[in-house]
């Protein structure tokens, strides 16, 4: 993970952890590395991933256990939520990218007709 100067690390690590629960790298009921895996990982300190997860955890997305650890959630409409917050974050970025570019509505739906199913052959479904 690069991190952004601009943002403070807590809230880039709590994306990087809400992308891996969206694109199925955390699955529903799993239970995630522990804190001090992910700060390695990351490269920061333990506490900062802990207010990362914590923040997930007060979203739904994760469940804390005292002495099992911490798991995804099961709760398929926090993930829907996510997901669609998502999708819809992404749609945006494409159609300023679009508009920027002159391109217009109807050749920017069948860019991304054309593209979608070519890319999900090559991302396991999940468009990239």
């Amino acid at each position: 993970m690069r991190i952004d100067d601009t943002r403070p690390i807590w809230i880039q690590l709590a994306d990087s952890f809400r992308s891996r629960i969206t694109n199925g790298t955390w699955k529903p009921g799993e239970k995630i590395p522990s804190v001090r895996d992910l700060a390695i990982e990351a490269g920061t300190n333990p506490n900062t991933v802990q207010r990362a997860l914590t923040a997930l955890d007060e979203e739904g997305l994760t469940i804390p256990k005292r002495t099992a650890g911490r798991f995804v959630a099961t709760d398929d409409a926090a993930l829907r939520t996510l997901r669609g917050d998502d999708a819809r974050a992404a749609a945006s970025t494409y159609i300023r990218a679009c508009r920027a570019l002159g391109v217009e509505k109807e050749d920017a739906h069948r860019l991304l007709d054309e593209r979608w199913d070519t890319d999900s052959e090559h991302t396991g479904g999940i468009p990239s």
